[in-house]
């Protein structure tokens, strides 16, 4: 059974100081993602122009915690919206109208969906932007072609083990076609 657990909720940490390896291809970040992964860096992390499938899992990267953030907003929302309905018509001003029950439950649907969908939508985008760290207007660009059409392989300095000569030739090695050391400003 899938269950939340305190590392699927990571905070986005700011790439202060590193090595990153610029890669051509999605084969060889994919490639270089796993061979990292076997070399046991931690916190490595990969920057891609755009998704790529099965990456999450050769980085070992936990699944994300969002999805529970949405359900449970949305049960918020859910009862919220129920909850407002039922006790404004039953308690606060109950109207007998055309001989219906006070808690006439079926016409209240529409609103709780509605309660529910905005909910979790809004708490989800909430939590993303938390998790994520924006907005930050002053984030460092690291590689101006990770944007458009290259792959990079970030290793931070603070990645156990890290010896910047032995991971700017690990990253060589696995096929970069650049690899820039980047230091704390």
């Amino acid at each position: 059974m899938y269950w939340f657990k305190k590392e699927q909720f990571h905070k986005f940490e700011e790439m202060t100081s590193g090595v990153l390896g610029v890669f051509d291809t999605e084969s060889s970040i994919m490639d270089a993602a796993k061979k990292t992964k076997e070399k046991n860096y931690e916190g490595f992390d990969c920057l891609l122009p755009y998704p790529i499938h099965g990456i999450d899992e050769v980085m070992g990267t936990a699944r994300s915690g969002l999805p529970w953030v949405t359900f449970f907003m949305g049960i918020v929302g859910c009862i919220m919206g129920f909850g407002f309905q039922y006790l404004t018509h039953a308690h606060d001003w109950p109207l007998n109208i055309g001989g219906k029950a006070l808690n006439a439950w079926f016409a209240y649907i529409p609103i709780t969906f509605e309660m529910t969908v905005f909910c979790a939508g809004i708490y989800t985008f909430v939590a993303f932007c938390y998790l994520a760290g924006i907005p930050k207007l002053n984030r460092k660009v690291v590689h101006p072609d990770l944007t458009s059409h290259k792959f990079g392989l970030w290793i931070p300095s603070s990645a156990k083990g890290f010896k910047q000569d032995e991971v700017v030739n690990f990253v060589k090695s696995l096929g970069a076609t650049q690899v820039e050391v980047v230091k704390e400003n």
